[in-house]
Formats: structure tokens, C-alpha cells, sequence
């Protein structure tokens, strides 16, 4: 195939908005590659033009003068990969365990911060999905009801791409899966309102400014300079520590460890282990996760290749009881609770659907903004085959001899969130996370053009700029993000609609329960319900049932 670089594009590769870099050779020779396997089945000529934006690059390519842009998220300048060396069990070639510094527990850590919706998102626009109990059915029924529905149309979208609450931390990972998950920043429409009014910026296209205006005006984050990363996130730099391949991270001189060393006999000269070098790059991570998902071994999996166990809810549990705890410190005394109506299946001893309020589908549709750590966090005892979890105690476990604060392990442990994501009845006990402050400017450069800049790092804007401080429009709302006194079919698989007896009679005909064998069941829905509905959406496909049957029927004995 044909491939010419025009000498205006070479020019093009080495511009950058805000400061101009050079290509080198070993870079050149990337994007050669890129192009001859993007065209490989094309007798047409390629012209490339790369335009750098940290630490997204954006790749343009013209078939015939078309434009195609083609996005490489995580991808900067020195990083997108990661070496690791690891200890490997020849017989039976699984993973022992792993060596790392900083740079890959530190990626291990962040996907505890990702929320539940990006985490659905990713995982179910892979080759080989991934369903996550009911949670890929709730993120559907966000998408298919009606806009009108909603407060306005940016709460469906903050539902749909939930921002991550330690994301001020976790820009600076040298591997990002959710990078893929576009961030949009939105102006108000009148510029009087965002420079001497409210002074308000969006995530979300749409959303009401606070003088009734929407903030349709788009622009793009210049991402901070290289001064402003320290080399390390959550771990201390130069931190050294080891991984199991179930995804416990330990210390090297913990005392499991060192009887781990000893019993596998390393050094001696009949040793059955062996040493090897892996390079993981950003898609292992995400199949790390996917795996940590569904398999006590994904280490081995990903990284020896392993024969692929199937992705699927198939691989949880379908079928568990999550017991409501006695503790009086748990329960609480006088709070204000939902009322659902169940409808049941007497002779199957399922539930086969509730009517709801708004009130109730805010609640769930709340487990999309919520961190993975929130999750984990309730999952004690459960039966799953997965073994994030692990991650998690892990995060808990270290001290500050590793982690850079008890600040940083508590946004590893599920008490961050994005601001706001919360609203009135929320049952999480989560607060808003760190948000950087960000910049908006303009000024005139010497050659009379007008040039604008968004950012979260002062230090790139110019000294003669007109600098405007924005504040992140916080879209808690009192009433969740649902329009108040709509009812709602919900069914055991947490499917949503507006309520609907067509719905209702197609889930009975479903399940092949006849009319004569249901009947209808009141329950109210607190603090402890909503936390174990939230672990029930997670890791089986029938939430409703397994948290409220037992309550209903004493002789209910749960299925694992």
C-alpha cells in the first residue's frame, strides 16, 4: 500500500495546543504502523495529521480528503506501559505472585474509585462482554425512559457518565481505562453570566445554568503540565510491594509473605518456580478488571494467557440470601423509609416485579455514581467468584508506611464521590471528593489573535490573560434525579419502566406464572435494604427476591 506524509502534515505533527513538542523516530514509526494496519485492506493514500493533547492524543486520518479521527485515550508521551516482573509456578504455570513500584498498584487501586456506570459502560462495549448482575439492566433502563421523565436532561447524562470522584488524583495514572469515557465542559450561553455572574462549568451538555440559561457552550481542558505530577497517586513513590494473583497487595516483609517464599522453596535448587518480565499496557488493565470480576486468578489469566472462562453472570452467584444484620448500631432508629408493593409468585417464591414511586428508582439509579468501593465495601460473607474484593482489604490493610494518607484510603475505600451526585434521601454516606479548581482565560498573543484556555493548572496561562476562577455546577437536587409523582414497573432483574400493566403481564408470561398464583406484598426499603439491594444488583440477577423474600416468607430457604 501507498502511504505519503505531506510535508505540511510533518509540520502538523509537531504542533500542540499550547507549546509544540517533537516527534521522535520510534513515535514516527508507531504512527507508520497504526496507518498501514488501519489501511491494509485500502489501495488509497493516507495522509496523517497529529494534533497532541495531554494526555489524550488525537490521531486524524483523510481517505480521499474524508476526515476520521482516530482517539488513543491513556496514550502519553513516556508512559502506556508498565513493566512488572513476577514469580510463576512452572508446573502448574499460574502466577505466584507479582513485584511492582508505585506505578501499577497505584492503577490497581484507581479502579476501586471508578464508578459502578463506567465500570457497566466499559466493560459492556468490549469484544467479549461482561454482564454484572442486574447492573447492565439498571444502566439500560437509565438510557431507554423517556427524557421528560428526568429533572432535566444533564441528570440522565451524569447517570449515563458518571464522573469519578478521584479523578483529580487519578489523571495522572500511567494507565487509565476510563479515559474512554468522554468528559465534556460546558460554558453558560451568556458570557456576562460566566465571567462577572455565576461563573459556572458542566460536564453536561444541556444542563441549567443558575440564571436559566443552558450550558451548551463547549470547550476543551488543557490538561496540566508536567511539573504538576509527582510520580505517585496513592502509594508513596519508590514503594515497593507484591500482588497476588487473587489481587491481595502486600507488603514484602510481611510475615505472608516471607512463609510464602519459604514453603515455594525460591532459591533452592529444585525449585519449581521461575522468574519472567511482563509489559502491561492499558487494555490488560481493562481485562484485569473484567477478570477480577469473575475469576480468584486473573493475574495468571492475563498475563500467561490462560484458556478464557467464559464472561458472564453465568459466573456469579445466581442465587444468594444477604441476611439483615441484628446490630443496633447498624439499624436506625426513625428514619424516613420507602414503601414498595411487590407482586410475588406464591408457588416459586420469587418476586416477579414492584410498583414504585420515583423515590425508590432514584435510589437505584443512584448505584451507577457510586465508586466500586462502595460496593465492596458491604460485601463481606458473600458468596461471588470474584476477587476485587481482595483489592479492596488490601487498600484497607496498608498503613502509611505505603499509602500517602488516610485521606487517600478513604477515597480508595468508597467514601468519595463525584459532587453532585447525592440527593435528600440518599442511604451511602459518601461525600463530595476533590474536585481541582479550574481556569478559564484569554488573551492576545503577538501576532493579534485571540486565544482561549480552560485548565486546572495556573501555571499555563499567561501573566497578561484575563483569568476567570469557574466553579463546578453542583447538581444536587432534593428529589433525586427523577420528576416527582411517576410510578414505575420494576421487575427482580432490576428492569425499569414507567408503569405499565403491559409490562407487568409480559414479565408474568415470562416467568410462566399464572394470575391465580400471584399476590401482592408491602414492603419498606431503609438504610440496611438499600445497602444490600445495592451488593444483591451486583452480583446476582435476581435483587429483588433475594433481599425481600426472606422477610415475606419465614420458611424461605435461600439458594446459593
Amino acid at each position: 500500500m501507498s502511504q505519503q506524509l505531506s510535508k505540511s502534515n510533518e509540520e502538523g505533527l509537531q504542533r500542540r495546543r499550547g507549546g509544540c513538542y517533537s516527534i521522535g523516530p520510534l513515535l514516527r514509526m508507531f504512527f507508520d504502523f497504526l496507518g498501514k494496519l488501519i489501511c491494509s485492506d485500502l489501495s488509497r493514500t493516507i495522509e496523517a495529521d497529529l494534533l497532541f493533547k495531554f494526555p489524550l492524543f488525537e490521531f486524524h486520518l483523510h481517505f480521499d480528503n474524508l476526515p476520521i479521527k482516530v482517539q488513543l485515550p491513556g496514550i502519553t508521551f513516556m508512559a502506556g506501559i508498565i513493566s512488572l516482573k513476577a514469580l510463576v509456578h512452572k508446573e502448574s504455570n499460574k502466577v505466584i505472585f507479582i513485584e511492582s513500584d508505585n506505578d501499577f498498584v497505584d492503577v490497581l487501586f484507581s479502579l476501586l474509585t471508578i464508578p459502578i456506570g463506567t465500570i457497566v459502560k466499559l466493560t459492556s462495549k468490549q469484544s467479549v462482554p461482561l454482564k454484572i448482575g442486574c447492573l447492565n439492566n439498571l444502566y439500560e433502563s437509565v438510557a431507554n425512559i423517556d427524557a421528560q421523565h428526568f429533572e432535566n436532561e444533564a441528570y440522565r447524562d451524569m447517570l449515563l457518565c458518571p464522573q469519578n470522584g478521584a479523578d483529580s488524583y487519578c489523571k495522572n495514572l500511567k494507565l487509565k481505562i476510563d479515559d474512554y469515557v468522554p468528559k465534556g465542559y460546558f460554558l453558560c450561553e451568556n458570557w456576562n453570566c460566566t465571567f462577572f455572574e455565576n461563573r459556572l462549568l458542566s460536564h453536561y451538555k444541556g444542563d441549567r445554568c443558575q440564571c436559566g440559561r443552558c450550558m451548551n457552550l463547549s470547550c476543551t481542558l488543557t490538561g496540566p503540565s508536567l511539573s504538576e505530577q509527582d510520580g505517585s497517586i496513592f502509594v508513596k513513590k519508590a514503594s515497593r510491594l507484591m500482588i497476588t494473583d487473587d489481587l491481595h497487595v502486600m507488603s514484602p516483609l510481611s510475615a505472608a509473605t516471607c512463609s510464602l517464599i519459604t514453603n515455594l522453596g525460591v532459591g533452592n535448587e529444585n525449585s519449581k518456580v521461575e522468574q519472567m518480565s511482563f509489559k502491561v499496557d492499558v487494555n490488560q488493565v481493562m481485562e484485569l478488571l473484567m477478570r477480577s470480576l469473575v475469576s480468584k486468578s486473573p493475574l495468571s489469566e492475563i498475563l500467561l494467557r490462560h484458556k478464557e472462562q467464559k464472561l458472564s453472570s453465568e459466573n456469579l452467584c445466581e442465587r444468594f440470601y444477604i441476611g439483615l444484620p441484628e446490630s443496633k448500631d447498624i439499624l436506625i432508629e426513625n428514619e424516613e423509609k420507602i414503601s414498595l408493593k411487590l407482586t410475588v409468585s406464591k408457588s416459586k417464591n420469587i418476586v416477579c416485579y414492584a410498583e414504585a414511586g420515583e423515590d425508590f428508582v432514584n435510589l437505584l439509579f443512584s448505584f451507577l455514581t457510586l465508586p466500586l468501593g462502595v460496593i465492596l465495601r458491604h460485601m463481606q460473607d458473600v458468596p461471588w467468584d470474584g476477587c476485587i474484593d481482595h483489592l479492596f482489604q488490601s487498600a484497607h490493610d496498608l498503613d502509611e508506611q505505603y499509602l500517602k494518607s488516610n485521606y487517600h484510603k478513604e477515597i480508595l475505600l468508597g467514601s468519595k464521590t463525584y459532587p453532585g451526585f447525592s440527593y435528600e434521601n440518599y442511604f451511602f454516606g459518601t461525600e463530595d471528593g476533590f474536585v481541582a479548581p479550574y481556569y478559564y482565560a484569554y488573551w492576545w498573543t503577538s501576532e493579534r489573535r485571540l486565544t482561549d484556555i480552560l485548565t486546572t493548572d495556573k501555571s499555563r496561562i499567561p501573566s497578561n490573560a484575563v483569568t476567570v476562577p469557574l466553579k463546578l455546577k453542583n447538581n444536587q437536587s432534593p428529589q433525586g434525579y427523577l420528576k416527582g409523582a411517576t410510578m414505575f414497573t420494576v421487575t427482580d432483574k432490576l428492569i425499569i419502566r414507567p408503569l405499565s400493566p403491559i409490562l407487568g403481564f409480559s414479565v408474568l408470561n415470562e416467568l410462566e406464572v399464572p394470575i391465580a398464583d400471584i399476590k401482592e406484598e408491602t414492603v419498606q426499603v431503609g438504610k440496611v435494604e438499600a445497602l444490600h439491594l445495592l451488593v444483591a444488583s451486583f452480583v446476582c440477577d435476581s435483587a429483588l427476591t433475594n433481599v425481600f423474600f426472606r422477610q415475606l416468607n419465614k420458611d424461605y430457604a435461600p439458594r446459593f
